[in-house]
């Protein structure tokens, strides 16, 4: 069996406030004089084991107050990406969360810089590609949003896309309608959290009212037979994290994660790491874990490679050179 680890991958799903792991949280904490309520790596790792989403989503914002400047969000992209090409890591579309930095004071020009200046670097010095998702937190108001997305101004320019995140049961998709429809007119990408908690009924609006390009999370398609068959029929992405479905309780354990068998009934599914500072590693350890715990083959594995590329917002020709890059992992004994 191959390592892995080597498999050239892209990241579809990767909040990057969640890749905050404890050590910068601290450090961010002291430079920035924030008091955290835990004050050493070790009490800070003990608070990440969470009963659901609301639980994680408590202690994700709680901890997020340490980034105040664009450095800040440098210092943060520039950590994950570092992990992240260690493990096969070759494109990303990354996704932010504006309003929760707007709100502290943070303008989001700054969190915008900070990440792209990141982004930007890794592509010279690591050989990542990269795209940025400005994602709306859904238990927000849609006027915030749609107030966000017309106030971006010059900003507008440095987005790649836009989606919706965090507390998903009972805030539906067709909330942000209006937003959607300003972001498709702006040629931004679409996409957006749907069936991780909620269930089919959220897949199925987010496409038809939103007109999402790819679902993120999705795996609760499977309870509705014709939805499956319809995400089949037009080759929906989904963009499934099985480390978090089991950190968030979605999932019992890994062993029940049902990516291989979504595989197998033909979903254009990806493995990505969601939030990997919280959820027990990045996208190269979700590949490994799949593997220890359900068996992944080198083959399972170089299609969800190869539909990571495929339903990624990177340019064709990227496109064309990870497929061979993937071609070549494929054929080295």
């Amino acid at each position: 069996m191959k390592d892995l680890y080597t498999l050239p991958k892209a990241e579809l799903h990767l909040h990057i406030e969640g890749t905050l792991e404890p050590e910068l949280a601290l450090e961010l904490a002291a430079k920035n004089g924030v008091e955290l309520p835990h004050g050493s790596v070790e009490e800070l790792r003990r608070q990440y084991d969470f009963e659901d989403l609301s639980s994680f989503l408590d202690l994700y914002y709680a901890t997020m107050s340490v980034l105040r400047e664009a450095a800040d969000f440098e210092a943060l992209t520039a950590a994950y990406l570092r992990r992240a090409a260690a493990q096969g890591l070759r494109h990303v579309d990354v996704f932010f969360d504006p309003q929760a930095h707007v709100s502290r004071g943070v303008p989001v020009e700054a969190v915008i810089t900070g990440i792209r200046t990141a982004l930007d670097a890794a592509r010279a010095e690591l050989g990542i590609t990269s795209t940025l998702v400005m994602c709306f937190l859904r238990d927000r108001p849609a006027a915030e949003a749609l107030a966000l997305l017309e106030s971006l101004g010059d900003q507008l320019g440095r987005i790649d896309g836009i989606g919706l995140d965090s507390a998903e049961v009972g805030h539906p998709p067709a909330l942000f309608a209006e937003v959607y429809d300003r972001a498709r007119a702006a040629g931004l990408h679409v996409v957006a959290h749907a069936g991780e908690e909620a269930g089919p009924d959220y897949v199925r609006e987010a496409l038809d009212v939103l007109r999402v390009e790819r679902v993120d999370h999705g795996i609760q398609c499977l309870q509705d037979p014709a939805l499956v068959e319809r995400l089949v029929a037009e080759r929906v992405p989904l963009t499934v994290c099985p480390f978090s479905n089991v950190r968030l309780r979605v999932v019992g354990e890994l062993a029940d994660h049902p990516v291989l068998r979504m595989l197998e009934l033909g979903l254009f599914v990806s493995v990505n790491s969601d939030d990997p500072a919280y959820f027990g590693g990045y996208v190269g350890d979700n590949f490994q874990g799949l593997r220890d715990a359900l068996g992944l083959t080198d083959e399972q594995a170089e299609t969800l490679a190869r539909n990571s590329v495929d339903a990624s917002f990177a340019t064709e020709e990227r496109k064309r050179a990870l497929r061979a890059e993937i071609d070549a992992w494929s054929r080295a004994r």
